[in-house]
């Protein structure tokens, strides 16, 4: 199997895309994918990311690969947590204080910024509604997120989300309130749990 045929057995295996660093893990030269889009085989979707012709593109996976740090959260999470039925037009992301780079400049992006101690509080690996594996908050991350940002999120999308979480079988309480003493909301997220359970 020549190179060329490896980069298009990873497309397959990915359902239609490749990046960069895997051509690169598999030691493949990335000059290799440069004559595969030169030459019509594939299409550069954005930076270290290609795909067929034909290819759906997946707008949570091109938003997490251009930065390491990128964690969907708030609405956008709700709804990868089925807990609001409002498909994202604009997402969600949750990148460390500091951060200065392309996220900022895009237009369908709100970027919510902590201190680095808190990023991966509640961090988990999820696949995003076009297969691909991007870095989201669990639900109870994602409950105390919207509680501490109540004033950036929808009232409708608000109380229904909490409604759900409050129903759910998968609900962990005790989860909840360790990270919400973390972010220093404990009070607040304690008050919405006694009115709600």
């Amino acid at each position: 199997m020549n190179n060329y045929e490896k980069i298009l057995s990873i497309v397959e295996k990915n359902d239609g895309y490749v990046t960069t660093n895997e051509v690169v893990e598999n030691g493949i030269n990335k000059i290799f994918l440069t004559n595969m889009v030169r030459r019509g085989i594939l299409i550069r979707i954005s930076r270290g990311y290609y795909g067929r012709k034909d290819y759906i593109e997946d707008e949570y996976y091109k938003i997490y690969m251009k930065s390491k740090n990128v964690r969907f959260s708030l609405s956008t999470a709700l709804y990868l947590h089925n807990l609001s039925d409002r498909v994202p037009l604009v997402y969600n992301i949750t990148l460390p204080y500091g951060y200065s780079g392309i996220l900022q400049k895009e237009k369908n992006v709100i970027i919510n910024f902590v201190k680095k101690e808190l990023l991966d509080l509640g961090v988990i690996e999820m696949i995003s509604p076009f297969g691909m594996k991007i870095k989201v908050y669990d639900i109870e991350r994602t409950i105390c997120d919207i509680i501490k940002n109540r004033n950036k999120i929808d009232s409708e999308i608000f109380s229904k989300a909490l409604k759900g979480y409050v129903k759910s079988k998968e609900k962990n309480l005790r989860k909840l309130m360790k990270y919400a003493r973390a972010m220093k909301i404990e009070k607040k997220v304690s008050e919405y749990m006694e009115v709600l359970l």
